[in-house]
């Protein structure tokens, strides 16, 4: 195997592939006349179905206008096309502005003209940015005297900047460069490593940015930079044909199952996931926020055992014909899960019998329930604290034990014959066996090192169960829109809510990534008191305060051990204490190889001012509601302003958490806002007192607002006042009610938002570079928010084609991720997401009470 045939194979296996090349000599073969220069067809569908695989991208980047490109391509695929040396770009966000009028090139295009009539062959281009003067039809014998005039011309005119290439010399008003632009394109698709295929001198610049992971390839004769060189178009075919093959033998092999096709179990302590063909592939105990005992999910580990990956912890239970099919459900309206063989039947839950989900974590039992006919196959392989932790097992006549772990954990499985296998330092027990009819029990006990018989027989456990959850949900007020979907996403709250606490985390995982093969992976398994206001204030929609008034009490907590309100931090762990450090698991692959692996979040440390809104506005929807607020929480909502008056004017990290310097973002001034908004009619309905002092302070924050927000080149309101960007957050000036919903500028805020953040059933939060490598998908709370504002604004036939996409956005049994990628159909980022569920709620409601449009 030659060193070219090595590269291609390991560049084959990236998490994410940027593939780019030039267009002249690369995807078409060099023409005498530039505009006949025609891509070969077998060129194009290679580079089609390669820019069609996961977390793989296609890039054209040249010397010719986009305009040229799209003409002589004639695509609409997903490529990425950079034009006239990367001062154009497909995407116009990235377009270098064109500050020198065209008419500057008038005289030199005179000059160049009749210089092309005294030597014959020679080909003007226009181009946006320059004036391109070909001379691979000039007889050789006039090229060298043809040199020197063409130098004499451009050192004429210190403004305009000369670029040499093959057989062309271009007169340009910008100095970027192919180089600048390949690393900008690799910066943004989050690409790990990249391909780049030239045939020019000014792909030298690209070549020169190639790193150790990278392949660079020179057409026609070798290049400054090159790793390898070859003959011609033909040949690059040929091999991005071999790439092509070795990526799709990649992505069949490693690609883990779709984030969505999962489904959660809850006791309200610890949450597990079941993929689709019914293996636990992640749960963390004894609290969801803590280290996991299966970690498979987040891909396998790596870097031990020779080098060869080990899984992360996966608890199986299938047909040993791996090819069988099944098909998956929830006993009515509960957290039971039914996986369906087409001879057996698995039946899981997390036991919520006798009052478990209120006790304090530490013991929890997750079961396993097998009945049918058939040979089944389990696998049980634990891997403690994300496989750090060496992970033993032993047998005894009533099934396993965990050794190694210092709270006692067993496998409860009588009558299951166990072989215990190693997977480098770990155990993995397996069994395979025909089912006599008789069901098989698997109990996995943690807390209890107990192999007794239950006092309590499973069945009664999983009708309490099952009590435990469609009780709750039988008390909620539904919508007539999407019952079922709002039903199970109140469920999907109330799930995510640790019951001993009543905080509510934001999803169950961590680092299930944004960008698939990319870097924006975070732990989302912790409470930020913003979102769990949000997602309390949804139920409460539902006609459930019970959720509400137990986070207000925690909150309460919070700030009474923050001592300050101002202070209060942005997240928090479920049981109310402060997040340690962020760190990383360096030894896992990552979910679709999306590295880092994080634990903890950063976030922790920020100033994020929005806080304070959602908090207040509970406080005044439990009010209206009648629910019973106590001088406590009034208590609360006097803190929540005051940390208002005191702060308001800072700059601060923002909604979306942005990793960059603080800034006046606009939400966070809404949300402050709203703070003062909702404790003025508090104070009118609780006390029967009119705050006026607090008028004064919801004024001065509104006309702020409306004054450095409002942007009307953008024709929206801008992300923050030092940021003219457009983004999603804004569209709660109107939701919360600061300007009117029919107010011209909420109304062009909606409009603007739908036409640049989104796309098909997809809305972005924002478009602007971040700091952060990779683009992440659209974000299903911001899908939400637009349905809302379509509903206020009175176009309730827009607001229901979106609310329709919100719903395809659901897995089989009705769970959403945080984020929805347009271009491969599927969810991203943690799961299930809180703010996913509640801008359903939300949105079901809105439309429910619009009435007939």
């Amino acid at each position: 195997m030659t060193a070219f045939d090595l590269q291609l194979e390991r560049i084959a296996q990236a998490p994410r592939l940027l593939i780019a090349c030039d267009y002249d000599g690369v995807i078409a073969p060099i023409a005498a006349d530039p505009s006949r220069a025609i891509p070969l067809p077998e060129m194009v569908e290679c580079l089609d179905r390669l820019a069609a695989l996961r977390q793989t991208d296609v890039a054209v980047v040249s010397g010719r206008s986009i305009e040229s490109l799209r003409l002589l391509l004639n695509q609409t695929t997903n490529w990425h096309l950079i034009g006239c040396h990367g001062a154009e770009w497909a995407d116009r966000r990235w377009t270098i502005e064109n500050q020198i009028s065209h008419d500057a090139f008038q005289p030199l295009l005179v000059r160049l003209r009749e210089l092309s009539l005294e030597v014959p062959g020679c080909m003007i281009e226009e181009k946006p940015y320059g004036i391109a003067f070909h001379y691979r039809n000039v007889e050789p014998r006039l090229v060298e005297g043809l040199m020197p005039r063409l130098l004499a011309l451009a050192n004429d005119r210190p403004s305009v900047m000369l670029r040499r290439g093959k057989m062309v010399v271009e007169f340009s008003i910008t100095s970027t460069n192919k180089g600048d632009a390949f690393k900008r394109l690799r910066y943004l698709t989050g690409a790990t490593a990249a391909v780049f295929v030239g045939d020019d001198v000014t792909d030298e610049d690209a070549f020169q940015t190639l790193g150790e992971p990278d392949l660079g390839i020179s057409v026609g004769g070798r290049r400054q930079g090159a790793t390898f060189d070859l003959a011609d178009s033909r040949e690059v075919l040929v091999q991005f044909q071999r790439l092509l093959s070795l990526r799709l033998t990649w992505d069949k092999v490693t690609q883990p199952r779709p984030i969505e096709n999962h489904s959660v179990l809850s006791d309200q302590r610890c949450l597990a996931l079941i993929d689709d063909r019914g293996t636990l592939d992640w749960f963390c105990v004894p609290r969801l926020d803590v280290q996991s005992i299966f970690a498979s999910l987040l891909g396998h580990r790596i870097g031990l055992a020779g080098g060869e990956p080990m899984t992360a912890g996966e608890f199986s239970v299938r047909p040993s014909d791996a090819a069988a099919s099944c098909r998956q459900s929830y006993v009515g309206d509960s957290w039971i899960l039914r996986t369906e063989w087409p001879d057996f039947v698995v039946t899981d839950y997390l036991d919520c019998a006798g009052g478990r989900p209120f006790q304090r974590a530490g013991n929890s039992e997750l079961v396993r329930l097998i009945e049918g006919t058939g040979r089944v196959r389990i696998s049980f392989a634990p891997r403690l604290n994300f496989g750090h932790t060496v992970t033993t097992l032993s047998i005894r006549p009533k099934g396993l034990v965990i050794e190694g772990q210092p709270d006692p954990v067993v496998l409860y499985s009588p009558g299951v014959a166990w072989e215990i296998m190693k997977d480098g330092p770990h155990h993995t027990a397996v069994a395979e066996f025909d089912l006599s009819g008789s069901p098989v029990l698997l109990e996995l006990r943690y807390g209890t090192g107990s192999f007794r018989d239950a006092v309590v027989p499973e069945p009664r456990r999983r009708e309490q169960t099952e009590k435990f959850w469609s009780t709750w949900a039988g008390s909620l007020k539904l919508p007539s829109i999407a019952s079922d979907h709002v039903r199970r996403s109140a469920l999907v709250l109330k799930g995510l809510t640790y019951g001993p606490t009543g905080a509510i985390s934001a999803a169950a995982t961590t680092s299930l990534p944004e960008c698939r093969g990319g870097q924006r992976n975070w732990d989302y398994r912790y409470c930020w008191p913003r979102d769990a206001a949000l997602a309390a204030a949804a139920l409460v929609r539902l006609g459930n305060t019970g959720q509400a008034m137990r986070l207000l009490d925690w909150l309460l907590a919070m700030v009474d051990r923050t001592g300050s309100p101002e202070r209060l931090r942005p997240v928090y762990s479920v049981t109310g204490h402060d997040l340690g450090p962020e760190g990383e698991i360096s030894e896992l692959s990552g979910y679709a190889q999306s590295r880092p692996v994080r634990v903890g979040n950063a976030a922790s440390q920020q100033v994020q001012l929005d806080i304070f809104g959602p908090i207040v506005d509970l406080a005044w929807l439990l009010i209206e509601r009648g629910a019973p607020l106590t001088p406590e929480h009034w208590r609360l909502v006097e803190a929540m302003v005051t940390a208002v008056e005191q702060r308001w004017q800072e700059p601060d990290n923002g909604i979306w958490e942005v990793r960059g310097p603080r800034r006046h973002y606009v939400h966070s001034k809404v949300m402050c806002w709203l703070a003062v908004d909702r404790a003025v009619k508090t104070a009118d309905a609780y006390l029967g007192q009119h705050k006026s002092q607090w008028d004064s302070l919801r004024d001065r924050i509104a006309d702020e607002v409306l004054m450095k927000g409002w942007d009307e080149p953008l024709g929206a309101f801008r992300m923050a006042y030092e940021v003219p960007e457009l983004d999603a957050a804004s569209l709660l000036i109107g939701i919360t009610g600061l300007i009117p919903p029919r107010d011209p500028r909420f109304i062009r805020t909606v409009e603007n938002v739908d036409r640049c953040l989104r796309k098909d059933g997809a809305v972005f939060r924002y478009r602007f570079d971040d700091g952060l490598p990779g683009q992440e998908a659209g974000f299903l709370l911001c899908l939400g928010w637009l349905i809302e504002a379509y509903v206020l604004i009175g176009d309730k036939r827009k607001a229901t084609e979106l609310f329709e996409r919100l719903l395809a956005c659901a897995g089989p049994t009705g769970l959403l991720a945080e984020q929805y990628d347009p271009q491969s159909a599927a969810g991203l980022g943690n799961f299930p997401q809180a703010y996913s569920h509640l801008a359903l709620i939300n949105a079901a409601v809105a439309l429910d009470g619009a009435g007939p449009k």
